[in-house]
């Protein structure tokens, strides 16, 4: 798990220099979700509000998030993707798809079968432990 997980974020910086593996996770949530706080994502990823504000701010540097006010509140302001930030995450995302295709193309449609069961076993067990390692 430890050479799949250093896989991971090794994989990450060569398929875009500005995101490291913890960025592409908590773009991936910003776009899931619509936008959010960051005590939002501090919480959902149980991490501190000062590395959450380290990891937004490096963000925000590049151009890749933005805060906007909550319409509902106007003393919250909101996480959201720009632009540049969807476009972004949609190369990166694209590039682990072909990544992976390639990876996997060798093996046996059974073989993918399991792999499939076990990774929906594996993070099924996992339950809504935080997802940024």
């Amino acid at each position: 798990m430890t050479a799949f997980a250093r896989r991971a974020r090794a994989t990450a910086a060569r398929m875009h220099p500005e995101l490291s593996l913890v960025s592409f996770t908590l773009l991936g949530h910003l776009e899931h979700e619509g936008g959010c706080r960051a005590t939002d994502l501090a919480a959902h990823y149980t991490l501190d509000k000062s590395t959450i504000s380290r990891q937004v701010g490096a963000l925000e540097k590049a151009g890749l998030v933005e805060r906007r006010l909550d319409p509902a509140d106007h003393r919250v302001h909101v996480l959201h993707l720009t632009e540049r930030g969807h476009e972004v995450l949609a190369q990166v995302g694209a590039a682990r798809r072909v990544a992976f295709k390639e990876r996997l193309a060798e093996w046996s449609g059974p073989d993918l079968s399991n792999f499939a069961e076990y990774l929906l076993r594996y993070n099924e067990a996992a339950g809504s432990e935080p997802e940024v390692s």
